[in-house]
C-alpha cells in the first residue's frame, strides 16, 4: 500500500548533520561534494568532501560538478541509500519533503565577492542542503557549506534563486523508504511526466514575465530534452538576448547541444569560445568546441579540445567517445 503524502505542519526542523568548520567548509570550487557529504552524513556515512570529489572531480581546478555526478556517488558508493534528481521544484514539495524528514538538496545562484575579471558580475551556481522550515518566518533552514550551518533564506529569495537552475533537486532517501519518496513525487516520479510539467512551468513563465531570461533557457532546456532543439533554439537565443550571467555555461550546456543538433556551427563556435573565455578548463565546453572544430575542417583543432576535455576531467565518457570517434574518421 503506498503510504499518504505527510500532513503539512506550519513548521520543521531536522536534525542537522555536524558540521565541523575546518573540513565541512567548502574547498575551492567544492560546494557539490561539501554539501553532498553533509547530507549523507544525516544518513551516517562517514567520509567528508574529499571522498567524493576524488571520484566526480580528481582535478581540483575543476570548477563544476553537474547534479548526475552526484546522484551517481550515491548509487556507486552508498548502495543503502538512494538518490533521485528532479527538476520544476515548487516550495511546496521541498516543505512536503522536509516534513516527511527527508532533507533536500537543491542547485541555486549565488553571488561571490571577488572580481576574477574586469567587470565580474559575480553570479555563481552553488547547491544548498535544507533541513527545515517555518511558515511564520517564511524561511528555510539551510547547512551551507559556504556559510555555514544553519543559515536562512526566505522562501521568495530561495525559489528566485534557485529559477536559474530549472528548479532542480535531489533527494537522497534509505532504499526501504523509497515508497514514500513516491508518494510525495506523485506523478512527477515518473521522469518523463516531470519534466512535461517544468516544460509547462517553463512555458508560463516567459508569458507572465518575458523579460526574464531565467524562464527562456529554462523553456529551452526542457525542450530540448524532448528533442525539440528547433523550438529550444530561439528560446535560448531570447534568454542570451536578455542577457545571461557570464557563468551561466559552466554549469548548464543544453545551447552547445541544440546548437551541434541543429548545425548551428559558427553558433556554437562562438559560444564555446565565450564560454572558455570564462572557464577555460570546461569539460563540457571543450567537448562541444572539439565537435565544432570538427565539422568546420579542423581535426587537429578538433583532436587537441577533445583531449583537453579529457584532461580537465578524467574519465569523462562523451569525451572518450569523442575521441575514439575522430580516431576512427580520418
Amino acid at each position: 500500500m503506498t503510504p499518504s503524502p505527510t500532513p503539512m505542519p506550519s513548521s520543521v526542523t531536522l536534525a542537522p548533520p555536524a558540521f565541523d568548520k575546518s573540513r565541512d567548509t567548502q574547498d575551492w570550487n567544492n560546494c557539490g561534494p561539501a554539501t553532498l557529504a553533509l547530507y549523507l552524513r544525516f544518513y551516517g556515512w562517514q567520509g567528508d568532501q574529499f571522498t567524493i570529489s576524488d571520484v566526480v572531480k580528481p582535478i581540483r581546478a575543476d570548477k563544476n560538478v553537474n547534479i548526475d555526478e552526484l546522484q551517481y556517488f550515491v548509487l556507486t558508493q552508498a548502495g543503502w541509500l538512494g538518490a533521485e534528481f528532479r527538476v520544476g521544484g515548487t516550495i511546496p514539495l521541498l516543505k512536503q519533503f522536509l516534513a516527511a524528514d527527508f532533507p533536500i538538496m537543491i542547485e541555486e545562484s549565488f553571488l561571490i565577492g571577488e572580481d576574477y575579471w574586469p567587470n565580474d558580475d559575480h553570479w555563481t551556481g552553488h547547491y544548498l542542503l535544507l533541513t527545515g522550515f517555518d511558515d511564520i518566518t517564511g524561511t528555510f533552514v539551510s547547512q551551507d557549506a559556504f556559510k555555514g550551518p544553519n543559515t536562512l533564506k526566505s522562501y521568495r529569495d530561495l525559489d528566485k534563486d534557485w529559477e536559474a537552475f530549472n528548479r532542480v533537486f535531489m533527494i537522497v532517501f534509505p532504499t526501504q523508504q523509497v515508497d514514500a519518496i513516491k508518494a510525495i513525487l506523485g506523478a512527477d516520479w515518473d521522469k518523463e511526466v516531470n519534466r512535461q510539467h517544468a516544460l509547462e512551468t517553463a512555458r508560463t513563465a516567459t508569458v507572465s514575465s518575458p523579460e526574464d531570461p531565467f524562464g527562456w533557457f529554462n523553456l529551452g532546456t526542457n525542450l530540448a530534452y524532448f528533442f525539440k532543439y528547433s523550438e529550444a533554439a530561439p528560446a535560448y537565443d531570447q534568454a542570451m538576448k536578455l542577457g545571461l550571467p557570464q557563468r551561466m555555461l559552466r554549469y548548464q550546456f543544453g545551447p552547445f547541444i541544440v546548437d551541434f543538433k541543429l548545425d548551428r556551427n559558427d553558433d556554437l563556435l562562438s559560444l564555446t569560445k565565450y564560454a572558455l573565455n570564462i572557464t577555460p578548463n570546461s569539460e563540457e565546453a571543450l567537448l562541444w568546441r572539439g565537435w565544432a572544430l570538427y565539422r568546420s575542417g579542423d581535426k587537429e583543432g578538433a583532436l587537441k579540445a577533445i583531449q583537453d576535455a579529457l584532461t580537465a576531467r578524467p574519465g569523462y565518457s562523451d569525451a572518450q567517445y569523442a575521441l575514439d570517434y575522430l580516431n576512427s574518421n580520418p
